[in-house]
């Protein structure tokens, strides 16, 4: 029978170049992926500490990855009105002060994280390590990118949009980046409490999901990588031609779509992609992810495994949940091409995730799969994880993943209107990282955060803060500065500063003691120059 399926698979391929009946249009499909995935990080988050599942069970820890992704799927859900703007952003200010007040520290229970980064998986009562899991940086990148994204999202000077970016900063400015290199070159992978350390974590080197990683420690304003750290990374590349298509490859297709949900990389190259113009003129990034996916649809038109239901209309390669039988059994890392894992498991986030990318060959697999195995795959966080028509009798997860669901909202939303895209790549420490990654055009004068530049009002650090924090002024020239503290009425509450300074940088110091918690306005006035930043003083 599985042998009949196979052919009958085989000629629908053949079939599906004409164009297909469709039961559902592409914007309500769409919208029906969105708002389902959607759901998943609102249900499965905790409106206690705002952690995310891992997975839809009730058992499943927080995975730091799946909460960064439920914080830009939040900023989309309230977008469309799924959720309103005051519940949205009090969901993700629960996250981030959980995220800031927890304990770090490098020891094996009892923290959140260490050296500013964060444990793989959290326990969602506790928030602090369980599973025995590493401090992860691949992870802590995924969960700084939703940060940075709510960062840019929630611009209001009201409610709590000033807190929420200000906590924001806070936790990203704390990361020690350099700490993750262990004397370098690269970044390692992971570190383990106690004795454990660095062993058996190795340097990330070579195309993966990694990049937005290295973009963001290279972008850091406090404990930033080396730019040379990039050309470690890209050293590992390996741009090979398969099925008709060259490009930098890695088999799974979530390599080449997490860093894709933040970052546009359309019309942008840094030195490596430079280096194939003349070449191939027109790769960059996007267009490698484009490649990868039209690739992998060319695999299972082929389908050289023989696997049963590969065709144009159905693939989908990626890391996710499999069968007990074919191998590998459980939770694995399957791509193409070249074959990795190949046990005929086929995970929807992986076709739906490439639609910026292969819009129409995307779609059409959408379409297949609500057409003709929703009754098994559908549910209500949108398809489950994956399904096997290899496996005797066919297997189909029972599961939904939250880092294979939060590329789905983003990616589509991207699709739609470029509007995860078009905030993050507003971001200062991006366009910082980007900067030192050697990404031009549109990258080419970003200055250091130390780079004299004029009267400059610094990072207040620690923000928020407790019992006192420390500001940080820069003067081009010897002249008179006024520092002064104002609260969000405009009342004056301290001057810190009143008086001549030397040219450089500056610090006064902030106590906490007697005023009340909130957010206070920091103005900065010298030689007819003013700046304002903020400060939140938590209790």
């Amino acid at each position: 029978m599985k042998r009949i399926l196979l052919v009958l698979a085989s000629l629908a391929g053949l079939a599906s170049l004409a164009a297909p009946a469709r039961a559902i249009t592409d914007p309500a499909l769409l919208d029906s992926l969105q708002r389902t995935s959607f759901q998943y990080f609102w249900d499965q988050g905790s409106s206690f500490n705002g952690l995310i599942r891992d997975r839809s069970t009730g058992d499943s820890p927080c995975s730091v990855a799946s909460t960064g992704f439920g914080l830009s799927a939040i900023c989309i859900g309230i977008d469309h009105g799924w959720v309103s703007r005051a519940d949205g952003a009090n969901r993700v200010l629960t996250a981030l002060q959980t995220l800031w007040n927890m304990p770090q520290g490098n020891s094996a229970s009892g923290t959140i994280g260490y050296q500013g980064l964060y444990w793989h998986f959290l326990d969602m009562s506790t928030a602090t390590r369980t599973w025995n899991s590493e401090l992860s940086t691949i992870d802590t990148a995924l969960l700084f990118a939703g940060i940075m994204d709510a960062h840019q999202y929630f611009t209001s000077d009201s409610g709590n949009e000033p807190l929420i970016r200000a906590l924001a900063d806070s936790i990203t400015y704390r990361a020690n980046w350099d700490f993750m290199r262990n004397g370098g070159p690269g970044l390692r992978m992971g570190f383990q409490p106690g004795t454990g350390g660095f062993n058996g974590y190795g340097t990330w080197i070579g195309y993966n999901e990694a990049m937005i990683m290295y973009i963001i420690a290279l972008g850091s304003r406090t404990h930033p990588v080396p730019p040379s750290d990039w050309n470690t990374w890209t050293s590992g590349y390996h741009y090979i031609g398969q099925y008709g298509y060259t490009y930098v490859n890695f088999p799974p297709l979530f390599g080449h779509q997490y860093s894709h949900c933040w970052i546009d990389f359309r019309g942008i190259k840094d030195a490596y992609m430079q280096g194939k113009s003349g070449v191939d003129p027109t790769l960059d990034y996007f267009e490698n992810s484009r490649r990868a996916t039209l690739a992998q649809r060319a695999y299972a038109i082929a389908n050289p495994g023989l696997r049963v239901g590969y065709s144009a209309n159905l693939w989908g390669l990626t890391a996710s949940d499999g069968p007990p039988s074919p191998a590998p059994a459980g939770y694995s890392a399957h791509g193409a091409p070249p074959a990795q894992n190949d046990n005929g498991t086929i995970t929807p986030t992986a076709p739906i995730s490439s639609i910026p990318f292969a819009p129409t060959e995307c779609l059409a697999v959408a379409h297949n799969l609500w057409d003709n195995y929703s009754a098994n795959l559908w549910g209500p966080y949108g398809f489950k994880d994956a399904f096997n028509l290899t496996s005797n009798p066919d297997w189909y997860d029972t599961d939904y993943l939250g880092i294979d669901q939060g590329p789905i909202v983003i990616m589509i939303e991207n699709y739609l209107n470029n509007g995860v895209w078009t905030r993050f790549m507003k971001h200062p420490d991006i366009v910082r990282g980007l900067y030192y990654a050697g990404f031009t055009p549109g990258f080419a004068s970003v200055p250091s955060p130390s780079d004299p530049s004029g009267v400059a009002l610094l990072e207040t650090m620690p923000n928020p803060f407790r019992d006192q924090t420390t500001l940080r002024f820069r003067l081009p020239r010897a002249d008179h500065v006024r520092l002064t503290l104002y609260d969000v009425s405009g009342r004056a509450r301290a001057t810190l500063v009143d008086g001549v300074r030397a040219a450089g940088e500056h610090t006064a110091v902030l106590e906490g003691h007697g005023l009340p918690a909130g957010v206070y306005l920091v103005s900065l006035s010298s030689g007819g120059t003013q700046r304002v930043g903020k400060c939140v003083l938590v209790r």
